[in-house]
């Protein structure tokens, strides 16, 4: 038997009264609530279908988070193979949900998880939804009818000693787990090609900037390699915070005494999931704090917001460094992408580095989002687990996607107007900062005023005034030494500056 045709992952699913008032064949499906007429070709059941009526919240499914579905699957392996192990679970119902999990974790089924993301019951329906489908795909394979769970429950077998308290935060973690490592994979391509970029702008005079102000000469390379080292520390900090999420709560079952689980059971699934996954899993010390706290999800949030505000900030100089691009500050030329204007011929805007700015702020409001969830929990559980893993997930998702189009359609391609920037360079009085060690403070800054108003350049007020010759001027003003190219050895030994007028 062969599932339906998914609904598009870019509408979600389909409304809960077409899905189960359609026109085809059904099937009955009851719990304690009643009956209902499920579409008889769907993996899903009853309990997924009272989701779908319950919540037509977000019209974005669970499909839409593969790594939240696989997560999910390879914690319910995980738990058919501790629950094989102890002897609770018949050997050949749990090597029937093996395999199906093990397919699901592949990617197969990912269309019949059709909930919404957004849902009351902390995950319930979640957790009911891979039940289901589980179930179904292991009555396929044995040879049963859909919904005939007396050869295959979805709960008696497939949530053999867990609860939804347990399975759906393991599984959130272990899902951004997986958001985590791809982002930072992206996020280093990013970094090596603003490191690159340092490297090839590396003798690519330019005047450094702050407050918006002219300040003194520095190199676009050293410009370039200071957002690489930015990006760098942000990819450690998103490293680190990859061990406090592998600590789980399994064998917690509702509330963490581990109620309807036998007490081997926690260190068996465990085991089971470190070897699925290949992470290092740890079992919370306390599991009564593990189910209700979520101050894990705090520190993920705020570390990705943390990334995410830095990577906004580059591209707001990166927006500012090629704006013009003649009325701006036109020093680098960052790729076309499009046309920027339906009015404005010609003129070409940096939505590469807008569209990042864009998911930085959707960051920014998902981490408050968390904040606000994480702190509206109450007792022994917190309820609203849904939106902090959807806020999370998803800004995983776009910032790994925003760190692969800011590489690919704008960093990679970036040039320098080395016109502009040595025209920039030549006039900037900022280098008067250089000669403070010789003549002082107040004559410099009374130099810099003077050209700044009379537009003459530093070297000639200098010998104007009979500070300092020519060539001892060149010496301490020369821009390679200002911007580090040759490293300075301390202040310069000139001595005729020990006869200069004071």
């Amino acid at each position: 038997m062969q599932a339906s045709t998914p609904v598009p992952r870019t509408t979600g699913p389909e409304p809960a009264s077409k899905i189960l008032a359609g026109d085809g064949p059904t099937r009955t499906e009851r719990d304690s609530l009643g009956s209902m007429e499920i579409p008889a070709d769907v993996y899903w059941g009853i309990h997924t279908a009272r989701a779908l009526v319950n919540f037509p919240i977000s019209r974005r499914a669970i499909w839409n988070y593969p790594a939240l579905i696989r997560a999910l699957a390879l914690v319910k392996q995980a738990s058919a193979r501790a629950n094989k192990q102890i002897g609770v679970l018949d050997p050949a119902k749990a090597d029937v949900i093996d395999a199906v999990c093990a397919r699901i974790a592949a990617g197969e089924l990912h269309d019949q998880f059709v909930v919404g993301v957004i849902q009351g019951g902390a995950g319930t329906s979640t957790n009911m939804n891979a039940n289901e489908v589980i179930a179904n795909a292991g009555l396929e394979a044995m040879g049963h009818a859909f919904g005939d769970y007396q050869h295959l429950s979805p709960i008696d077998d497939v949530n053999r000693s867990q609860s939804t308290n347990d399975v759906y935060p393991t599984a959130i973690k272990l899902a951004m787990v997986f958001g985590i490592q791809k982002l930072l994979a992206e996020h280093r391509l990013l970094t090596e090609a603003f490191a690159a970029k340092g490297r090839e702008f590396a003798n690519v005079l330019k005047v450094g900037r702050t407050q918006l102000q002219d300040a003194v000469p520095m190199t676009l390379g050293q410009e370039f390699s200071g957002f690489a080292h930015t990006l760098t520390e942000d990819f450690d900090r998103l490293s680190e915070v990859i061990p406090w999420l592998n600590e789980i709560n399994m064998g917690a079952t509702a509330i963490g005494t581990g109620i309807t689980a036998d007490p081997r059971y926690a260190e068996a699934v465990r085991q089971h999931l470190e070897d699925l996954t290949g992470l290092p899993q740890e079992t919370a010390p306390n599991l009564i704090e593990a189910t209700s706290d979520a101050g894990i999800f705090m520190t993920v949030s705020g570390t990705l917001k943390r990334a995410a505000v830095k990577l906004s900030k580059i591209c707001n100089d990166l927006r500012l460094l090629s704006s013009g691009p003649q009325a701006g500050f036109g020093e680098i030329f960052l790729p076309a992408r499009q046309a920027g204007s339906s009015i404005m011929p010609g003129k070409v805007n940096p939505v590469i580095p807008e569209v990042v700015n864009q998911v930085a702020f959707s960051v920014i409001g998902a981490d408050a989002t968390v904040t606000a969830a994480a702190e509206g929990g109450q007792l022994q559980l917190n309820a609203f687990e849904p939106v902090i893993a959807h806020s999370i997930l998803q800004s995983l998702v776009w910032m790994t996607n925003a760190c692969k189009t800011l590489r690919v359609n704008c960093v990679d391609g970036i040039e320098a107007n080395l016109e502009r920037l040595e025209e920039q360079v030549g006039s900037s009085v900022g280098v008067v900062t250089a000669l403070t060690p010789y003549i002082g403070y107040a004559a410099a800054a009374s130099l810099a005023h003077t050209a700044l108003t009379t537009h003459a350049s530093i070297l000639e007020l200098v010998l104007e005034q009979g500070l300092m010759t020519a060539e001892e001027v060149r010496k301490v003003l020369s821009p390679e030494r200002l911007s580090g190219l040759v490293a300075p050895t301390g202040v310069i030994d000139l001595p005729t500056l020990r006869d200069a007028p004071q």
